[in-house]
Order: C-alpha cells, then structure tokens, then sequence
C-alpha cells in the first residue's frame, strides 16, 4: 500500500513538472544549453569516482584495475603534504572571501554615489577588465616584477641601494602577493553583482530615510546593506562551498610552480594536479578530488543551514 502511494506519488510530482516545463518552454529551450554543460561535464564524468578506491593501472583501464579500498585516502592523509595543501586552501579562501566581500561591498557603495552615466559605464569597464586577464599573463608580469636579475622590483631596491631579494626562494611575501592578486583580479567583478542589488533597492525607502534625517552612512547601515542580505547570503554561500577549492591558476602561475615555495603556494588542486602530471597517481588524485568535493558539498548545506536558521529568507533552498 505505502508503495502503492510513492509511486502515485511520484507520477502526481513528475507530471507536475512536465507540465512546468512545458509552460515555461522558451525559458527552458534558454536553460537547455547549460543543462546539458552541466550534464557533460559534471554528471558523466562522476563515473570516474571508483578511481578513488582503485589501484589504477593503464593497461587495464577503469573497470580493470584492482580495488585497493581506501589506501589511496591513507596514502594522502599519512603523507606531510595533506596538513600543507589543506592548510593553505581553507586559510587563503578564508582570506579571500572577507575581504573580496568587504572590498567588493564598499566598492559598489562608492560605485553607487555617481551619478553620471560615463563615468559609471568607465568605471564598470574598468573594474571588470582583470577578471577576464589569465592568470598566464599574470604570472609573466610577476615574473617580470620579481625577477632576480632584471625583475623591476629589485632594480628599484638597488636603485635605492638596497640588497637584491630572493624572491622566489622567499615564502614570507608570497602569501600577501597571492591575496593581493586574486583581489585584483575578483573584486570587481563581486563588486558588479552588489551594485545591481543596490540598484535593485526601492527609492522610497531612501526618501522616507531622508524624511526622517537619516544621512548617508544611517542609510548605508539601515537601508543599502540590510536589502542586500539576500545577495551577500547566496554568495557568501557559494563562496563557503569553494572553501576546499583553490584556483588553480593563481596558485600554479603566480608563483611560477616553484617547488621552494609549495609550504605557502600549494593547494589542493595544485597537489592533484602535480600527482596526476608528474607523478602519475590517477587513484590518490581521484582520492583527493573526491575528498575535495564532499566537503564542499557538506560546506554548503552547512552554511545554508546556518543563514536560513538566522534569515530564511536568505537562504539558497
């Protein structure tokens, strides 16, 4: 009886969404494209996750190769390198999601006090440019910075007479270059997402504000950023659930891969790269992408959870 009821159930639920998808043809055929990205390239290749518990071998491909269990899992967590990479992934995107959202809300709050279009639309064009530098070209121009021999930052210190500095066998500086980059490159382009949210926000609240002598740091705290909760909830969200995901770009071209610095410049998806390319582990790579994906999976329900206990209405789902 009780299956009975489910499978009715289920057919009530199915044809209810047909028929969504149906009325809502044109939006649907629009969103057709990115479902079937998304298919491509996220849902078949999770096939790939048994890798996790194998002893891949080559020769016997995928289905082939003996099932090792977990070893892989106790290879990566016995090894020096897990306290390393784990380390410096939270702790840069802890760093990168503060002060991306703090820089990038204040950024849009300044965007917001001009008034003319020009201006606007140059600032817009400028603030969005870097995102859509690679981090290739980057890594050229530190390289060009930070070059012992010609680099532009040590002839300026020998020019003020200083000593000539390491800069790629020093890891002290590293961790300010890497922030600074990645901000650089990302705040303006969050700061855009902020801005349409403001933009968003209803003129008469700020008249009624004005009415009962709110100024403009009173509006900024009791009207701007309270109706921007929603947008700086959901991606807040969005960023938590990276928190285990480094960019791998930043953290592979910036630094120039240099092996002297891996103890502050190697993240998770460097690791998996280098065990994948030079080292040639398919099983413990698979290992750590699969560790990788679970606890961001986790980040985000958690997180969701946390906001929707606080403000429901903020909430992702």
């Amino acid at each position: 009886m009780k299956k009975e009821k489910k499978e009715n159930g289920f057919r009530t639920e199915w044809k209810k969404r047909r028929k969504t998808f149906i009325k809502n043809g044109e939006l649907s055929l629009l969103a057709l494209p990115t479902i079937i990205w998304v298919v491509i390239f996220s849902y078949i290749p999770m096939f790939s996750i048994i890798l996790a518990f194998k002893d891949y071998n080559s020769m016997k491909g995928v289905f082939g190769s003996e099932w090792n269990g977990l070893d892989n899992f106790k290879f990566l967590f016995s090894s020096n390198d897990a306290a390393i990479i784990i380390r410096n992934t939270v702790l840069y995107n802890l760093a990168f999601v503060i002060l991306a959202t703090a820089i990038s809300i204040i950024i849009a709050l300044l965007l917001e006090t001009i008034t003319k279009k020009f201006f606007i639309k140059l600032y817009q064009t400028v603030l969005m440019l870097p995102h859509f530098v690679s981090w290739v070209v980057v890594g050229f121009v530190m390289m060009g910075l930070f070059n012992y021999e010609n680099g532009v930052a040590n002839n300026l210190i020998s020019a003020l007479g200083g000593d000539k500095a390491m800069w790629y066998s020093t890891t002290k500086p590293w961790p300010y270059i890497i922030t600074s980059s990645y901000l650089w490159k990302q705040v303006g382009y969050q700061a855009l997402f902020y801005y349409g949210a403001i933009l968003a926000i209803d003129d008469s609240l700020y008249e009624a504000g004005k009415i009962d002598g709110a100024n403009k740091i009173q509006e900024i705290f009791y009207i701007t950023l309270p109706m921007m909760r929603t947008t700086i909830c959901t991606l807040l969200i969005v960023s938590i659930g990276s928190m285990m995901r480094g960019d791998f770009g930043l953290f592979y071209y910036v630094p120039n891969n240099m092996g002297s610095l891996y103890q502050v410049t190697d993240v998770i998806d460097t690791y998996i790269y280098r065990m994948m390319r030079v080292v040639g582990n398919v099983g413990v790579s698979s290992a750590v992408t699969l560790f990788q994906s679970v606890v961001g999976f986790i980040l985000v329900l958690v997180s969701n959870a946390v906001i929707k206990k606080l403000d429901s209405d903020s909430a992702m789902f």
